[in-house]
């Protein structure tokens, strides 16, 4: 099975916008840190968390199809294609079943949300409660790129309090905090 040195290998090679790059490790953060809550393979899912995207930049026409051709041939899990195909159920028809499916889609869009919020705060993700992220996910201006309704529909799916669940992400990401620049001496420069 090809390993997260395989992966990176792979994201430079698909992936040339280091906001993206950045996206899809703050989701392999978030998912990891649901792994290791459910005791699940973190390894396994967090190659879906950072692999997730990686078509987007040259393919979004088509994504995630042509990932996932790719990351077949490369030999990478079924429980990985399926979460990746799973988290574009809108264009590939594929429906989340599993818990990593659903931990997939439910960290996505909210990664980004909870991204935005350290870099606007002077703490950056040190002392970040979920009470700041609801209060920007009512701001529809901020971090506009950010689906509201896949992030309702990511809190749905995961079956947590949205609290809870937001706590878990803003965990999950101050885990890896330094390689995603939200520390709060990165954010204040």
């Amino acid at each position: 099975m090809p390993d997260r040195d395989d992966a990176l290998q792979l994201l430079d090679e698909w992936v040339e916008s280091d906001g993206l790059k950045n996206h899809m490790l703050a989701v392999e953060a978030a998912v990891r840190h649901y792994a290791r809550l459910k005791g699940a393979d973190e390894d396994l899912w967090g190659l879906a968390g950072l692999l997730h995207d990686l078509d987007w930049e040259k393919h979004p026409d088509q994504h995630p199809l042509i990932a996932v051709e790719e990351l077949k041939e490369r030999g990478y899990p079924d429980e990985v294609i399926q979460a990746i195909l799973a988290h574009r159920s809108d264009f590939t028809g594929v429906k989340p079943e599993t818990e990593l499916d659903r931990v997939l889609i439910a960290c996505d869009e909210l990664s980004g949300l909870v991204v935005a919020c350290c870099l606007v705060r002077p703490n950056g993700v040190d002392d970040l409660k979920p009470k700041s992220v609801r209060k920007k996910l009512k701001d529809k201006a901020f971090a506009a790129g950010v689906s509201r309704e896949e992030v309702a529909r990511g809190i749905d799916l995961i079956g947590l309090d949205r609290n809870e669940h937001l706590q878990n992400v803003i965990d999950g990401l101050r885990a890896e905090a330094e390689t995603l620049g939200i520390r709060g001496e990165d954010v204040r420069g």
